[in-house]
């Protein structure tokens, strides 16, 4: 019997939330008013919800991991519980580690645990890595205009199956198509 689930895949910053560089307090922690609705819409297609983060800030000593945690915490409050796990990379960009995105270390640890349907998953994010984890991992992507998401859409190479405003618009456009 197969246990694997179809997943969205979810960046955090610029995507779920509002862009704050090296976000650390919750005072600053903003999601963005669509994501409830995206969220809500995505959890009743049947998706498991994981967010997968790249967090450098931790390894520059900008903030410790207890923040994020806490951040992590407030976004599940807010969300009504809907995220099945949050996933980290703590290191920094040139730290050579199998977790940072486009790393698939994130994804494995969340198929490990929770079983993915990676024919029948999305990554959804603001940067081409969010893209690269998805094309690396063999999953739809979708790119949203949000965050980084306008800059980064020019940069991409290979072009994910949707490009959105916005984590409402992305997640109304996997629903409709049936995966």
């Amino acid at each position: 019997m197969n246990n694997k689930k179809k997943t969205i895949f979810l960046d955090r910053d610029g995507t779920l939330i509002e862009e704050v560089n090296f976000l650390s307090r919750l005072d600053e922690l903003k999601l963005f008013p669509f994501t409830y609705s995206a969220i809500d819409l995505l959890k009743s297609a049947g998706f498991q919800l994981i967010v997968i983060t790249n967090q450098s800030g931790i390894a520059r000593g900008i903030y410790a991991e207890d923040a994020m945690h806490s951040i992590h915490e407030q976004i599940q409050i807010e969300l009504d519980h809907a995220i099945a796990a949050f996933y980290f990379c703590p290191h920094l960009p040139d730290a050579g580690c199998d977790c940072r995105k486009p790393g698939l270390q994130m994804i494995q640890n969340a198929d490990d645990e929770f079983g993915v349907d990676f024919s029948d998953s999305w990554v959804v994010g603001d940067k081409a890595l969010d893209m690269e984890t998805g094309f690396a991992g063999s999953m739809s992507t979708a790119l949203v205009r949000t965050g980084y998401g306008a800059e980064h859409e020019n940069l991409l190479i290979q072009k994910p199956e949707i490009i959105a405003d916005n984590i409402l618009e992305a997640a109304k456009e996997i629903v409709a198509r049936g995966k």
